[in-house]
């Protein structure tokens, strides 16, 4: 396998065209600070990755998928509600 690593400082010297040139050869690694910052995929690849999740999850849509997911906050119902209102009634 081809390794298709760009660093953060080589787009910044060079912009999207050193992204553009890698792509050519499949997804692109970001790499920033030694570590893996992100990955670059052709408009193509990432229609084809979202449409065969879309198959995954026959019928839910956005809503039905957030509300399946469990909760990631730390406050209760009840703290945000009076969050919301003290900023309401400002």
């Amino acid at each position: 396998m081809v390794d298709n690593t760009l660093t953060s400082a080589e787009i910044k010297r060079r912009g999207l065209a050193a992204i553009e040139e890698r792509l050519r050869r499949g997804p692109v690694r970001i790499v920033k600070r030694n570590r893996l910052a992100a990955v670059v995929v052709s408009g193509e690849d990432y229609e084809r990755l979202t449409a065969a999740g879309a198959r995954d999850l026959p019928g839910m849509g956005a809503l039905e998928w957030l509300l399946s997911s469990p909760p990631a906050g730390r406050r209760s119902r009840r703290e945000i509600d009076a969050s919301l209102k003290r900023e309401r009634d400002w």
